[in-house]
């Protein structure tokens, strides 16, 4: 694993777990990878890895190495992640899949290349795990909803909603490639499209930087990305679609809210409580009809025959484990993972639109449709 923070510490915990709790390929917990020496070995250590270094190039280089989970910042995921694949490695990289389209779609073909060898890729858009969020995509799939019209998905958080929080590599455009847009409106996007099986054909969007100085080590520096984005969407099956991303939304602390509208019932969900989903049956009399609460904690529910007696809840970090258990399944049955690749550039090519109409004003900017079936994506 390359990257020992926030998401490092995320993937670690999973695949510390993931053997306890599903049926997974033997495999061991070998190097985890950091710039700092003293830092990365301290969390190797707490994490539950073998060893720690400082050079991601020599260890993808080691026999012993089959697989590389790339955890480090977006700047640097094309970088190593073609590196890993070019070395035979199975990769997993956290979202979205690069910084910039020209980095994505150089790491896409990169992965095209080693899956004709039997390697295997995935980007880590965990909240498709989310088993309410898996069980959605079920229920829309046998024609419960009938035929979905509108999605609105809304990712507020209100880490930066102070002001006088300081600056972090996150807010800088050559580090983080984008604010909130890149960092949680990606994970709207891949929902919508995930929940209805449906691609996003043309997009129109804004987007505001409401602090634009923060304290650094140096000083006041400018803040090169966005605090919040909007955008609309037009997906294949003529379905119409609503993102908004903030992070300065105050009071919300990690609220992904996403509902999903039909001709024959609803569907919404709201990621702070994870566990539940709610469902509207617009099939029955209207005497009779009302959204009702769902808790997805029963053995039949996606993921959950794992895990503990029914009504027991999970959290956040069990959508890792699940993510780390399919990718492990997928590498030992020699199948393509999803999402993968070529579905993380799609959403990589949806926030650039996004990124164009927001600059330019322009009312409809039109998504690579043709290559997205080009693609099968």
């Amino acid at each position: 694993m390359i990257g020992y923070a926030f998401m490092g510490k995320a993937h670690s915990n999973a695949w510390r777990n993931v053997a306890s709790f599903f049926d997974v390929p033997a495999f061991e917990q070998k190097v985890l990878v950091g710039r700092d020496a003293g830092a990365v070995a301290e969390a190797a250590a707490r994490y539950g890895w073998a060893e720690s270094a400082t050079d991601w190039r020599t260890v993808i280089t080691r026999d012993d190495i089959d697989i590389v989970d790339i955890c480090a910042p977006g700047w640097m995921h094309a970088e190593i992640a073609i590196a890993a694949l070019e070395a035979g490695k199975h990769v997993l990289v956290e979202k979205p899949l690069a910084n910039t389209l020209a980095e994505a779609e150089l790491m896409t073909a990169a992965a095209a290349k080693a899956r004709a060898s039997g390697v295997q890729s995935m980007i880590g858009f965990n909240y498709r795990r989310v088993p309410a969020l898996a069980l959605a995509r079920e229920l829309i799939a046998e024609g419960r909803l009938g035929t979905v019209r509108h999605v609105r998905a809304a990712y507020l958080q209100d880490w930066l909603a102070d002001a006088q929080a300081p600056m972090t590599w996150r807010l800088r455009k050559e580090t983080a490639g984008s604010g909130a847009l890149g960092d949680i409106a990606s994970h709207a996007i891949d929902q919508i499209q995930y929940l209805t099986g449906h691609s996003v054909l043309e997009a129109s969007g804004a987007l505001k930087t409401f602090v634009t100085q923060r304290a650094g080590r140096d000083g006041l520096e400018d803040v090169t990305v966005d605090d919040a984005a909007w955008a609309t969407f037009w997906l294949t099956g003529d379905i119409g679609a609503s993102v908004e991303a903030s992070r300065v939304a105050t009071g919300q602390k990690n609220s992904l809210q996403i509902e999903i509208y039909g001709t024959h019932g609803s569907l919404t969900f709201n990621l702070e409580n994870l566990n539940e989903l709610n469902f509207l049956d617009a099939t029955v009399p209207v005497r009779e009809q009302g959204f009702r609460r769902i808790l997805v904690n029963e053995p039949d529910h996606p993921y959950l025959e794992a895990w503990w007696p029914q009504g027991h809840i999970i959290g956040w970090e069990h959508t890792f484990t699940h993510q780390v258990r399919d990718f492990l399944l997928a590498i030992k049955d020699g199948t393509q993972p999803s999402p993968s690749f070529e579905e993380g550039l799609q959403v990589q090519r949806v926030l650039v639109a996004v990124q164009e109409s927001a600059n330019n004003k322009s009312t409809i900017t039109t998504v690579n449709h043709k290559a997205l079936a080009a693609e099968g994506a």
